[in-house]
């Protein structure tokens, strides 16, 4: 047997196992950081909301500035509505049979306008008769120029022929004149209208013109009558 004390002279000693390297938290490429104080952007889409921003606000300067002048504009000329008068309305040769009518209407009114800088150009005035919401004839006003505070004089005439009224309207006016040996009527008149202060010149506006109750003398037994009760304002608006 050898000695226990001698060393060993065969096969060097086995080498323990090759131990891996430590482990990591993150065994992957971290993700990139982002601030959240500055968040990333596509400079292109940056470059369009400056423009955007830029362009409201030159839209909105430009409308301040429109709105801005117009008001100015508006304060020093103080532009009015032009005024209507009914002066006068006869009707002649008036004949109600069988739910038809055949009369003659002469209306003679008044322009007026108020305004002290501007002047008014109408263009053909559209006119119309009506027994309350019932048209029974129209006509048109030729076009005429009003210059500042002036008023102009103009007659038209109504023409209806064997016209078809309804029932209900039929026997409206049958029974005023009965009762009352007038009838009432109403006049409507649409206009294009421009308003002019030296080079300032507005877009054209429709005139919207109703003179209502405009009662007409003509009993049972009469064919022919005038307005009672003298002249009438109208109502005028744009």
């Amino acid at each position: 047997m050898g000695d226990p004390n001698r060393p060993v002279t065969g096969y060097p000693a086995a080498q323990p196992p090759p131990q891996p390297p430590p482990a990591t938290a993150y065994p992957y490429l971290a993700p990139p950081y982002y601030n959240n104080n500055y968040p990333y952007q596509d400079p292109y889409t940056a470059q369009c909301n400056t423009f955007l921003r830029r362009v409201i606000a030159i839209l909105i300067a430009s409308t301040i500035i429109t709105g801005t002048i117009l008001f100015v504009i508006w304060i020093v000329i103080l532009p009015r509505i032009p005024e209507f008068q009914v002066d006068s309305l006869t009707i002649s040769n008036l004949n109600l049979s069988n739910s038809l009518i055949t009369s003659n209407w002469d209306l003679n009114f008044t322009a007026r306008n108020p305004n002290r800088k501007i002047t008014l150009y109408y263009d053909e005035i559209a006119a119309a008769i009506f027994y309350n919401s019932l048209s029974i004839a129209d006509t048109t006003v030729p076009p005429f120029f009003m210059d500042k505070v002036n008023e102009t004089a103009h007659k038209v005439s109504f023409v209806a022929s064997g016209a078809y009224v309804e029932k209900w309207a039929f026997d409206g006016m049958g029974k005023e004149r009965t009762e009352k040996g007038s009838v009432g009527f109403n006049v409507r008149m649409v206009a294009r209208v421009s308003f002019k202060a030296g080079a300032w010149r507005a877009r054209k506006r429709y005139l919207r013109v109703y003179c209502g109750d405009l009662l007409v003398g003509v009993s049972l037994n009469k064919s022919s009558g005038n307005l009672l009760g003298g002249s009438r304002q109208c109502r005028v608006g744009l």
